[in-house]
């Protein structure tokens, strides 16, 4: 047999026959024969990939991989898309109950003050007219706290769902809201903390400045400095604490833990990751941001051109095109605010599960849960050293 047989080279192309076929539509002499694919379809020969690699499953919003940074950035819009009843609806909800909370009880006693003082006698309208503006300032605690309720829980419903997802799965509203109805005091006794450790802060810089303002002479500038360095030194604190406390409804939410657990767990998980999770929840804030000034600004000149162009002494039809240009602005400026609440809230839940695959092997537990039977009541891979209780929604 010559050697170039022994070594698998053709030596009479014309009588050469595909092992792919009959030999009727085999490739002619001088064509390249393409790669045989490998029983079972893998990868082409060539590709160089380590021999039993797979990829990571994706059974839902995110490949089960610690993630990189633009996933961190486009992932948090696709759980708008894979589940907006459940997420865009939550938020829409919550933003419209408390709109319409703040305008008709700020709104009905700032009327009703204001009728006060317009009616009042000459000599008592001044004492009428600071009692006028403390029952304003009171009646706004009431939307504020609501507020304060509800944005604790869209964060959590926005936490539970970004997780859920990832495993593939798809809870209703209804869902969401019952099962995080149940760590709902720990999320709001959380934001209240937040909320007043931001206003005890800002409230002793401003309390400095105004003490130094009064003294007059060389204390006003040293009140200027004061001011200056101040706001500097109390976005440089909002910024770090914010960015290692960010994590906190999370693990409220998915490891149910207590406030001063997830305080110490959240400091922990951030510790090597401080200016990764602060610049991506820094960039989508600056991209939701610039998105909601091209879309609002619009519209905004639009109701200030037509409010300065109705005459004081016409009628409603008159008024009618501005109304309902102010609607308009009310209702893009909640739809833009929803879908900013959504984006960052996810943001965070994924910047966790991203923390946690990196850090904890987060992963392999996922995986894990995913390949498991349906229906056979698993442990919840989110918690961490909890066995035997069950996932959410299982």
């Amino acid at each position: 047999m010559p050697r170039c047989a022994s070594i698998g080279l053709v030596t009479d192309p014309q009588n050469w026959q595909s092992p792919t076929n009959d030999g009727q539509n085999g490739p002619r002499y001088g064509e390249q024969v393409p790669p045989l694919a490998p029983p079972g379809g893998g990868p082409q020969p060539g590709w160089n990939v380590p021999s039993g690699w797979t990829p990571p499953p994706r059974p839902g919003l995110i490949p089960l991989r610690p993630l990189g940074f633009g996933t961190l950035l486009w992932a948090p819009y696709q759980v708008l898309r894979r589940n907006p009843k459940a997420t865009f609806g939550s938020a829409l909800l919550i933003q419209a109950v408390v709109t319409l909370a703040t305008l008709v009880v700020v709104g009905s006693v700032t009327f009703f003050a204001l009728s006060r003082v317009d009616s009042a006698p000459l000599a008592e309208r001044d004492a009428v007219q600071a009692g006028a503006w403390v029952g304003i300032a009171l009646s706004a605690l009431v939307p504020i706290a609501l507020s304060l309720v509800a944005g604790a829980l869209l964060q959590g419903v926005i936490v539970l769902e970004v997780a859920r997802a990832t495993l593939g799965e798809k809870l209703r509203l209804g869902q969401l809201w019952r099962l995080v109805g149940r760590r709902l005091w720990p999320l709001a006794l959380w934001t209240v903390l937040l909320s007043a450790v931001a206003v005890l802060a800002l409230g002793l810089v401003t309390g400095a400045v105004v003490l130094f303002v009064t003294l007059g002479g060389a204390w006003v500038g040293l009140a200027v400095i004061l001011g200056i360095f101040g706001v500097l030194l109390f976005i440089a604190g909002a910024a770090w604490l914010g960015t290692k406390l960010s994590l906190v409804p999370c693990l409220i939410v998915l490891e149910r833990l207590g406030l001063r657990k997830s305080v110490q767990r959240s400091w922990s998980l951030t510790r090597g990751y401080f200016w990764r999770t602060l610049g991506v929840q820094l960039l989508v804030a600056v991209i939701i941001n610039v998105v909601s000034q091209v879309v609002v600004t619009p519209v905004s000149i639009l109701f200030s051109v037509a409010t300065s162009l109705v005459d004081p002494n016409a009628g409603f039809d008159t008024y009618l095109p501005s109304v309902i240009l102010y609607v308009l602005v009310l209702f893009v400026s909640l739809v833009l605010g929803a879908v900013a609440t959504v984006v960052q809230s996810a943001t965070v839940a994924l910047i966790y599960i991203d923390l946690r695959m990196r850090k904890e092997g987060l992963d392999l537990e996922l995986a894990r849960f995913v390949e498991s039977a349906p229906g056979s009541g698993g442990t919840d891979p989110y918690l961490v050293g909890a066995a035997g209780r069950e996932a959410p929604g299982a």
